[in-house]
């Protein structure tokens, strides 16, 4: 799914600047409480909080904000108290989606993500028809310049389960979410740049979509419904080519 990988990059350019950057503050924010409360403060027994401060530092978010947002999710400093809430959808192109949400009102966040899906050509579905189609994985991005065989070699030290080459765009490990941890750790004892880490949804088949206005309309889509509040990721299962994706960025 190299379309999709790519638009992700172009999509961390534009967060990087003003105010998307803030935004996406507020996100990691909401991630880091919610991680904390659900897990405790301590990343070294807490997968989801490790992989929330990885986000921030690889965001460069200063260390005091995550620092406050992990006492407020322990409960050492008072903070909102949200929720997570989860809609399946399907958006043009038959492409099936995911939409995780943080919220304090659920009437509210169920309310905005229907809108958007409605204004977008798409449609939210009744739950379990989407997520059938994923399941959760750690990922880790290297950075390019080591050897394919370097890269696999230290993920499977640390019990990845698949490797992809993106080319010059670096290399994707992918793992159980459990691992995640152990093989950034192995990735790094060979002195390999890692990129961002996280755990995520992975389609388990992709919707090819090379009609450029269902491209154009489904992206569309997908970023308007990042840009909710309560939105923290948005998974689907398209593919696009990246000439296109180009031509359409």
């Amino acid at each position: 799914m190299s379309g999709h990988n790519r638009w992700t990059k172009i999509k961390h350019k534009k967060e990087a600047q003003g105010a998307a950057k803030g935004k996406l503050f507020t996100k990691l924010i909401k991630e880091l409480t919610v991680a904390a409360r659900m897990g405790g403060g301590d990343p070294a027994g807490n997968a989801r909080l490790r992989a929330a401060i990885d986000a921030g530092k690889e965001a460069n978010m200063p260390q005091d904000n995550i620092t406050r947002a992990i006492k407020k999710g322990t409960g050492e400093l008072e903070g909102v108290s949200y929720e997570e809430a989860t809609y399946e959808g399907y958006g043009p192109g038959g492409v099936a989606m995911m939409v995780e949400c943080l919220t304090d009102n659920k009437n509210r966040t169920a309310g905005d993500v229907r809108t958007c899906f409605a204004k977008g050509g798409g449609h939210l579905a009744a739950e379990g028809a989407v997520a059938w189609n994923f399941e959760r994985s750690g990922v880790v991005e290297v950075k390019p310049g080591p050897s394919e065989d370097l890269v696999t070699e230290a993920a499977i030290d640390g019990g990845a389960e698949d490797v992809l080459n993106h080319g010059a765009d670096g290399f994707e490990v992918r793992t159980h979410p459990n691992d995640l941890h152990a093989v950034v750790d192995a990735l790094e004892k060979r002195k390999l740049k890692i990129g961002a880490r996280r755990i995520t949804f992975l389609p388990k088949e992709a919707v090819k979509v090379s009609d450029p206005d269902k491209a154009r309309h489904l992206l569309k889509l997908i970023g308007e419904l990042e840009d909710l509040d309560d939105v923290q990721h948005v998974h689907a299962n398209y593919e696009i080519e990246d000439a296109l994706l180009d031509q359409l960025a």
